[in-house]
């Protein structure tokens, strides 16, 4: 039977993602590096970890002790922990961040990658085994969205993915054609509510991959949470990208949006 290493965020999708590989008959070593783990992964894990994000030589001596040569990435660690000081940094961490040209999602992300390879750890496509989640071109919910949802649809899918291309990140909510706010360093949610604040009502929310995506890690991922925020900041509609975003918990997601009018679309 083959190991495989999680080290998982906060967030749905490490527990579909345990399930899915203990269903294939791996075992699944997850390390929670973050506060706020789904205290469901426990139990859909073989064996459970709290390790700090930070605590990157004790993160690998676990994974080599347990005998994953293989890790998947998933749930959310937002980057304002680095900042906040909330994540301490052994020596090794220390050590990468420090030879970083910048701190940039893939700069911090491909330098993990490679210190994981130099361990013999490789790391695998996060939808490799949960690309069922990822849903096809089309309507999600009951309602299509209005023309000028369309337009603002169309718009905003394009802004997403020039922010995309300069690795800021991959969320940008819009109205009217015009952009209201732009995802970086606070994560999609408090994108969302601050946009959809400024659009006060029937702002669009896209979220797509970013062009040339590493797929090893931050593919987009949208849940409940998602359409929460868009409830909060009173957004209307929802783009993702078909075939290359993660969707958690569909059935839920599109009930919450269906009682709250908001149109959810894959293009």
């Amino acid at each position: 039977m083959k190991t495989i290493g999680l080290l998982a965020g906060v967030g749905r999708l490490p527990v579909e993602f345990a399930r899915a590989a203990s269903g294939m008959g791996f075992t699944v070593i997850a390390v929670g590096v973050v506060p706020g783990i789904d205290p469901e992964l426990a139990a859909a894990a073989s064996k459970y970890f709290d390790i700090g994000a930070g605590e990157l030589d004790r993160i690998i001596a676990t994974l080599k002790a347990e005998g994953a040569q293989e890790v998947t990435m998933l749930g959310k660690v937002t980057k304002e922990l680095l900042f906040t000081g909330a994540v301490k940094l052994d020596d090794r961490a220390r050590k990468l961040f420090a030879g970083l040209a910048d701190n940039s999602d893939d700069t911090i992300m491909l330098a993990l990658v490679r210190e994981l390879a130099h361990e013999g750890i490789g790391v695998l496509d996060q939808t490799a085994m949960i690309r069922a989640l990822m849903p096809p071109p089309g309507l999600i919910t009951s309602r299509p969205p209005t023309a000028a949802e369309e337009a603002d649809i169309e718009f905003g899918f394009r802004m997403a993915k020039e922010i995309g291309a300069l690795d800021i990140g991959q969320t940008v909510v819009v109205k009217n054609r015009a952009v209201l706010a732009v995802e970086a360093i606070e994560g999609t949610d408090a994108c969302i509510r601050r946009g959809g604040q400024l659009g006060r009502g029937g702002a669009v929310v896209a979220k797509v991959a970013k062009p040339g995506q590493d797929a090893r890690f931050d593919v987009p991922t949208v849940g409940t949470d998602t359409i929460r925020a868009m409830i909060e900041g009173g957004a209307s509609a929802l783009v993702i990208e078909a075939g290359r975003t993660l969707l958690v918990d569909r059935n839920k997601v599109a009930a919450l949006a269906d009682e709250n009018s908001i149109t959810i679309i894959a293009r």
